[in-house]
């Protein structure tokens, strides 16, 4: 995952967890990095216009930064779910977190699709009734 993709997704959880602004501090603790290295980043991501800033209280996302954050956070949800359920990963978030950067949109979509016709498909396999077809209209 991109340095600036891993601290959105933190200032997404960040903020869903606790109302905003976000202080530098929990973003570097989330983002396993120093303070001084997070302040820096989170300039930048000022900078893009992806955060708004204030010293000495923290940041919030920006409606820019949110959508991203957004979209990676689906993505994120996504490649834990398979990397639990499908792949019987042990450490399926920390997976996810490095990963979500890296799939578009699209992808994630394809994902969560595949893994509920699986579920679809299993429920069936238990009932008389014929599996869903694998063709798409």
């Amino acid at each position: 995952m991109t340095r600036t993709a891993r601290y959105l997704l933190a200032l997404y959880v960040a903020e869903h967890r606790s109302a905003p602004p976000v202080s530098p501090g929990r973003v570097a603790e989330s983002v396993d990095r120093s303070p001084a290295a997070a302040t820096e980043m989170l300039q930048r991501l000022e900078a893009d216009g992806l955060v708004d800033r204030e010293p000495y209280h923290g940041v919030t996302l920006t409606d820019r930064g949110r959508e991203r954050a957004s979209d990676l956070h689906e993505t994120y949800v996504a490649l834990s779910w398979f990397f639990r359920d499908v792949l019987d990963l042990d450490a399926h978030e920390r997976e996810a977190m490095e990963m979500a950067g890296l799939l578009s949109p699209d992808v994630a979509d394809r994902l969560v699709t595949l893994l509920v016709d699986g579920d679809d498909r299993a429920a069936n396999a238990h009932s008389d009734a014929p599996p869903p077809s694998p063709l798409r209209e």
